[in-house]
């Protein structure tokens, strides 16, 4: 750990200059408490940086919690063995990506899976409670329940070091968790035009709502609801999945374990004598013996891991590898053969699509598990047989 300032911590051994001074700007903020920690898998973020821990006495920055609200990975570790497997699994694949909408603006055509239906009764029910209409942010919100979304998003089957297969993906809230996202980041920014509040650098993605206000209170209600979206939407994924899985092996999968944690959210917690807002943008909760997940790249290990609870990093560890190259600079940086053979042995879908995926692209994750040593201990390690992204 490296204290960079007073209100300043990091576990990061990679980290870009504009990376560090942008998490030095958001620790200057007069709320935080006791300091913002930064994660291993640290990296330049819009509004705050990506991997950081985010403590605020009395206000939440919207734009610190992310606009992808909720977004985690969920993962299910079941009774099959590798041995188990048929050997073509381009079908696995091809299924997967056909019950399960990808991309961006992916969405279902009709919705009649029953439990599809039941977890849109539930949100529509949490809807109404806080008078929230969904559909005043994204139309499609109930046909994206159950859908990827593209980026850094996958679903996976994964085989662990004993060779026992795990299903293993990562989404968030979809359009409407976005369109949420962004409203309540106007709205703060707004607040703070109105109230003459100044911002380090003017940088108004550090823009925030204070506690107590009609403005704070609208936010943490919508923004649960979205939390809620992304949670539901990995589990309904997660059903079609083993669905996939049972008609690839012709046998019904047993859930032995299942583990589902965000990584883009806020939530009241107690840290060093006083109850602050938490924000975790890319970042997991590690409490002592709290089961987490921590993937790497599209053709690099994840993990099943067990938090420390470290108090110093506030309980939390990072989510992933973290970029080290821009979307951009990783399309003019590498080429699809050099994309083959970093993904040789897994079944994928080859396209110059997802070249901004490589794993070359994101910082080396035995380095960011190496770094994350005082957060959280490896229970297992994950490395993917079959890869599904949207474009």
């Amino acid at each position: 750990m490296e204290r960079i300032s007073p209100t300043l911590v990091s576990w990061a051994s990679i980290i870009d200059p504009v990376t560090r001074e942008q998490a030095e700007r958001t620790a200057r903020m007069p709320f935080i408490h006791p300091h913002l920690a930064l994660m291993p898998d640290a990296q330049l973020g819009k509004g705050a940086t990506v991997g950081s821990v985010i403590p605020t006495d009395g206000a939440i920055m919207p734009a610190a919690v992310g606009v992808d609200i909720g977004c985690g990975m969920v993962a299910v570790r079941t009774q099959l063995h590798e041995s188990d497997l048929p050997e073509d699994r381009s079908s696995v694949r091809r299924a997967i990506a056909s019950e399960v909408p990808l991309s961006a603006g992916g969405a279902n055509r009709t919705i009649g899976r029953e439990h599809t239906i039941t977890r849109l009764d539930q949100l529509t029910g949490g809807a109404q409670e806080i008078e929230l209409d969904p559909t005043a942010y994204a139309k499609a919100w109930r046909h994206q329940l159950g859908t990827l979304g593209s980026g850094n998003h996958f679903l996976e089957v994964t085989l662990d070091e004993s060779g026992m297969v795990w299903l293993f993906l990562h989404s968030g809230s979809r359009g409407v968790g976005n369109r949420i996202a962004t409203h309540h980041t106007q709205v703060a920014q707004d607040y703070c035009r109105r109230h003459f509040i100044s911002l380090p650098d003017d940088d108004r993605d550090l823009a925030y709502l204070v506690e107590g206000t009609a403005e704070f209170d609208a936010y943490v209600r919508e923004m649960r609801w979205a939390q809620t979206y992304a949670l539901l939407n990995r589990e309904e994924m997660m059903d079609r999945m083993v669905a996939c899985l049972q008609e690839w092996v012709g046998v019904e999968v047993q859930r032995v374990e299942e583990i589902n944690c965000h990584h883009n959210y806020t939530e009241p917690e107690r840290h060093f004598g006083r109850d602050v807002w938490l924000s975790r943008k890319g970042a997991i909760s590690a409490r002592e013996g709290e089961a987490g997940l921590i993937p790497g790249s599209m053709g690099t290990a994840s993990y099943v891991v067990e938090g420390l609870g470290n108090p110093v990093a506030l309980h939390s560890a990072p989510h992933g590898a973290g970029r080290v190259y821009s979307r951009t600079k990783a399309r003019k940086t590498f080429t699809l053969e050099q994309l083959a053979q970093a993904m040789e042995g897994i079944e994928y879908e080859h396209s110059a699509a997802f070249l901004d995926e490589i794993p070359g692209a994101y910082k080396d994750i035995d380095q960011v598990m190496a770094d994350a040593s005082e957060l959280v201990r490896v229970r297992h390690t994950l490395r993917q047989i079959v890869n599904v992204k949207g474009t």
